[in-house]
This record gives C-alpha cells, sequence and structure tokens, in this order.
C-alpha cells in the first residue's frame, strides 16, 4: 500500500494502474458500447471508415470484451462502474470481471435496454446495503476491508452513483436525474446509516452524463444549485431553483495541475455533423436537422444507381427488389433496421393488426406479423431521403455515414469531434489522490479502442480536516 500523507494529486496517463492506497477508494467509470453480445447487430456501423477484409472481427463483442478485459484489469480500481450493458447477456458478457479479474460484486440496474452496473473486488470492499435505483442512477454504499479481511472501523460510508443520463434534447429530466441521485445518497447517509455529518458524506458520482459544461446536470453538481436563468439548448432545465442537499461537488478531471491544458475528451468519434447537416441556422440544425446539400446530391446519386421500376408519373424509382439490395448492403440483410421498418411503411406496409377507426386489442410484439416489403410497393426519392432524415434526427450520423461509405458516396471526414461527456465528481469531504487520463488520438471505436467513450478513474482520500 502507498501512504497518502499530504502528496499532490498524482496525475497518470494510461496504460497504468492505478495506486493502491491507505484508506482510500478507487472508481473507474465506463460506457462500454451496446450493442454487447446479443442485443443489436449494428455495432459494425460505428467504425469508420467502414471495416476492411480481414478486419471485421474487431467490431465483435468477442473482440471488444478482450480490449475492455486487459483496459479494466490493468486499470484496478475497487469499484468499476460500467454503462450500456444488455441485460438479454450480461451474465456471460461480463462473466469475465468476477472469474478472470475478481470483481465478485455485482449489481445490475434494474430496467431498461441501456443499463448501468457497478462491479466490486469484495476483498476491498463490503456492499453495507442493497443497492438504491432510480431514475437511470444506481446507487451502492460500500465500507472499506483491511489488508486483513476486515471491515474498517469506519461509522460511515463510501457512496458510489453511476449515472448513464438521459440522451437528447432532454436537460430537465438530466438535472431531475442528477439531483434524485444525489439527494438519494445524502439520505442514506442520514436515516439509513446514521452518518454524524451526512452534509458531508462520502459521495462520488460518475458515468455518462450524455453533454459537457453546458449540461444543466453538470452546472447542478459543480455550482451546487441551478435556477430558472440557466438555460441548455434554449430552454429552462429548472422552474424554480433547485439545489443538491450537500455543498456543490468537485470536477476530479478538472482538479489535475495540467499546466493551463484541459481535461482530455471521453467521446471521441468522426466530426460529422458539420458535413451532414444544413447549417443553415443553429436553432433549426438541432431541433429540425435538414441534410446538407452534398449528402443530398450523394443521396440521389445512390437513389438513381438502384430507382429501376418505371413509376405512375413516368420517373424511375425503387421497387421492392431495389430496396432488398440496398438494405443487404447497408444492413447485411433484409428484415432488420429502422431503415427497413420506415421504408416498408413508406412502400405501403401496413400492420394487419390495427383497425383503423376502432379501438383495437394491443398484440403482443412477439405475436405480430413480420413488416415485409410488399410486392408491388414503390419507394420514391422523396421517401427514400426521409427514411434517412428518419435517422439525423435520431441522432444516428455514424450510420448514415457508415451507408453513405458503403453505398460508394463516402463523407471526407478529416476531423473528430470531442467532447467530455463521461465525468466523474467527489463531495467536498473527499480529495482525488491520483487520477488517471485516457486519451485517444483518433476516432473511436477502432482496433485499440472498444467503444465511443474512454474510460475515467480516480483514487480518493478523506480531505484532511473532516473526520
Amino acid at each position: 500500500m502507498v501512504a497518502v500523507g499530504g502528496s499532490p494529486c498524482q496525475h497518470l496517463t494510461y496504460p497504468a494502474t492505478v495506486p493502491r492506497l491507505s484508506g482510500a477508494l478507487s472508481v473507474l467509470g465506463y460506457n462500454v458500447l451496446l450493442p454487447n453480445s446479443k442485443d443489436g447487430w449494428w455495432n459494425y456501423k460505428m467504425y469508420l471508415p467502414p471495416l476492411g477484409p480481414g478486419d471485421e472481427d474487431i467490431s465483435t463483442w468477442e473482440y471488444r470484451s478482450s480490449l475492455l478485459r486487459e483496459r479494466i484489469g490493468s486499470i484496478d480500481a475497487d469499484v468499476v462502474c460500467i454503462q450500456e450493458v444488455s441485460p438479454l447477456s450480461f451474465e456471460d458478457d461480463f462473466a469475465f470481471m468476477a472469474d478472470e479479474l475478481g470483481y465478485d460484486g455485482c449489481e445490475l440496474f434494474k430496467k431498461g435496454r441501456f443499463r448501468p452496473a457497478t462491479f466490486w473486488k469484495k476483498d476491498r470492499v463490503e456492499l453495507a446495503n442493497p443497492a438504491q435505483h432510480k431514475d437511470r442512477t444506481l446507487l451502492t454504499s460500500f465500507r472499506l476491508v483491511d489488508e486483513d479481511a476486515k471491515v474498517a472501523n469506519d461509522d460511515e460510508c463510501w457512496h458510489v452513483l453511476n449515472c448513464h443520463l438521459q440522451a437528447g434534447k432532454q436537460g430537465g429530466r438530466r438535472v431531475r436525474q442528477v439531483l434524485e441521485g444525489v439527494s438519494t445518497a445524502y439520505k442514506a447517509a442520514k436515516n439509513k446509516y446514521k452518518e454524524k455529518d451526512p452534509e458531508n458524506l462520502k459521495l462520488i458520482v460518475c458515468g455518462d452524463f450524455n453533454g459537457g459544461k453546458e449540461c444543466g446536470a453538470v452546472q447542478l453538481l459543480e455550482a451546487g444549485s441551478i435556477g430558472p436563468d440557466f438555460l441548455e439548448d434554449g430552454e429552462q432545465v429548472a422552474s424554480k431553483e433547485k439545489a443538491i442537499p450537500i455543498p456543490a461537488m468537485l470536477d476530479v478531471a478538472a482538479a489535475v495541475d495540467r499546466q493551463g491544458g484541459s481535461p482530455p475528451a471521453t467521446l471521441v468519434v468522426p466530426e460529422l455533423i458539420s458535413l451532414m447537416v444544413d447549417q443553415g441556422s443553429a436553432e433549426t440544425a438541432y431541433a429540425n436537422p435538414q441534410f446538407s446539400q452534398a449528402v443530398l446530391d450523394s443521396l440521389h446519386r445512390i437513389y438513381n444507381g438502384f430507382a429501376s421500376v418505371t413509376g405512375p408519373d413516368g420517373s424511375k424509382q425503387m421497387g421492392k427488389e431495389d430496396a432488398e439490395r440496398w438494405l443487404t448492403i447497408i444492413n447485411l440483410r433484409v428484415g432488420r433496421g429502422t431503415e427497413f421498418r420506415n421504408a416498408a411503411k413508406c412502400m405501403g406496409w401496413v400492420d394487419p393488426t390495427v383497425d383503423s377507426g376502432s379501438e383495437s386489442e394491443a398484440v403482443a410484439k412477439d405475436e405480430r406479423p413480420p413488416i415485409v416489403i410488399p410486392d408491388n410497393g414503390l419507394l420514391s426519392f422523396d421517401d427514400f431521403v426521409a427514411v434517412y432524415l428518419d435517422e439525423l434526427r435520431q441522432g444516428k450520423f455514424w450510420g448514415i455515414a457508415w451507408d453513405l461509405s458503403a453505398l460508394g458516396e463516402p463523407l471526407p471526414v478529416e476531423g473528430v469531434f470531442e467532447a467530455r461527456y463521461d465525468r466523474m465528481y467527489c463531495s467536498s469531504s473527499l480529495v482525488a489522490a491520483a487520477v488517471l487520463d485516457t486519451t485517444s488520438a483518433i476516432a473511436c471505436p477502432n482496433k485499440m479502442e472498444p467503444s465511443d467513450h474512454l474510460p475515467i478513474c480516480a483514487s480518493f482520500v478523506r480531505k484532511n480536516g473532516h473526520s
């Protein structure tokens, strides 16, 4: 073990192991990128340029999980907070955490498709009480275990809040989520654990905030409160003053002396928006995005290459076989993806279980008839563009860019988009004794990075003067 003393925060860069410190707790946060082994099929589209022959395995869960296993194992934090795991295959996908890395404690969030999960090593920490599940936050409370496998004589817990806040234009909900999570930790410290000074509890908040400095949830933690004057995406995130029940929290990555530099980005992906979206006005580009003329021209050339059926107006349109050839190229087979479902509807498919004009009984998902492309259906160019506009408005820039490339119209991607969406905060009673950065100079995921996010990690000790 390394003595803490009064040393300044140790700054590490991966590859490195977070140091074991006396009386400390180390925490790793990592959005590992769904899909895992079973849920989802589209992960290959996250890689730009498209993976070539011989490299296709790089996007598989087998390959990606090997990178995760190596990364998490070498960092060796006491507690690991993961986001974006699938409940369909969680036990198999992350069996390596216990079997190979020694994380024999685990809590999986109870609901949702993209779930957080928290792991810990029982020879280092003991779960004080069952975890608490809130809106996209997972609270675990621990007591440290000493080298003799005994629980430390400490009447205060270490509280770890694992977050995966709501994505998209949902600033108000993100504020409510983080406020609820911090308040739950405070109430646990005060009422459940009867801590002497619950306002100065030992709390670490980490995870994917789905927003940077402009995010109201970030403002709430860093300032301690937020009011109706704070705007995110041009909208209020709080109708009245809201405050966390503890002092403002410390942005751990910003606490390191970087000699004037900034904390590294944790989301490093191809810069696509400037190439793909018409920048006519900032408001329109966000609220109702439209394609740039260059992308529309590419889509027109692609469409003309498939369209082989003469439509009612005499123009060439895409028929069933044309649509199936297109879908096979982009989704590897017909029958999956929102492109397929939306195209089928545009071409005339109607759900036979829906009786328009009357209230029909709900049909279970597994009992619904399959969606099919009608034999005589036609997909106009406007509908073809509409299919991709729906992808754009869902934020699937990566999927559109992959499709364009696979269809012979690659975007001239040169730069990367960088943001610090993954964050770690500690309460005022704690101080970061070590911070570990992971960086990437190229867009993720890639051969060395299994996710579009990079991990965050720090080790914490009690601040001098806090008993």
